[in-house]
């Protein structure tokens, strides 16, 4: 790719992620290159990377939109992490070694960040660090292979959560703590206990219903979910 279309990539998959582009948003190519300020081939070539990455979808018209998650989508992620993240959390029991500073320093910037949209990049980042020190490199990339779309499903939960309950910082490091500490002195099966019940708390909070979208004229409203320990 150019550094062109690296660029549009970078901030397209920024707008999304961030919600600046909310689900269902109508991403037509003269009018992304334009607000952009480029022609339209690094916008098609970021779109095709974005579709790829499950951030975007592409109608069968040609037409592309920012994704949005069904429930089923959520569903299928909430049981990835399940699945890989507590597997991480027992092997890095006893390999954390040379990550805890990172995972120290992720804290440290999780506490300050100013907004939702870095909160759930440093959260993200924290989980992907534990998955480093579990030394298992296939579990690590199937990981990674989600991780977008992850994050598309975090920050959608992490701005419910905020506008609910004003606290994503302050638990979202507070239960970091508590897993950085049990994952220094706690056995595996503690640690891989642990980190169940922190990805268990964002049960409550996955859609009842189908999500709306911006561009949905449904006026169905959506059930507010119980707020988590978590």
């Amino acid at each position: 790719m150019t550094l062109l279309t690296d660029t549009t990539l970078a901030t397209l998959r920024r707008e999304i992620l961030s919600g600046t582009l909310p689900a269902g948003t109508k991403l037509a190519e003269a009018p992304v290159a334009k607000r952009l300020g480029v022609s339209r081939v690094p916008v098609r070539e970021a779109l095709a990377v974005l579709a790829n990455e499950g951030l975007v979808q592409l109608k069968e018209t040609g037409r592309s939109f920012v994704k949005s998650l069904s429930l089923n989508d959520f569903e299928e992620l909430y049981a990835m992490r399940l699945l890989l993240e507590p597997a991480g959390a027992r092997l890095a029991a006893s390999s954390l070694g040379a990550h805890i500073s990172a995972l120290r320093q992720n804290i440290r910037q999780t506490s300050k960040a100013a907004t939702v949209a870095e909160v759930t990049q440093l959260d993200l980042d924290f989980h992907e660090l534990i998955l480093k020190a579990a030394g298992n490199s296939r579990l690590l990339r199937s990981w990674r292979t989600l991780r977008p779309e992850l994050q598309l499903w975090l920050g959608g939960l992490h701005r419910q959560r905020e506008i609910l309950l004003h606290n994503v910082r302050p638990k979202t490091v507070s239960a970091h703590s508590l897993l950085l500490e049990r994952l220094k002195s706690g056995s595996p099966e503690e640690c891989e206990t642990l980190m169940k019940e922190h990805i268990l708390g964002w049960k409550q909070w996955i859609p009842r219903e189908e999500p709306a979208t911006h561009t949905d004229s449904s006026s169905k409203s959506r059930r507010k979910p119980t707020p988590s320990a978590h």
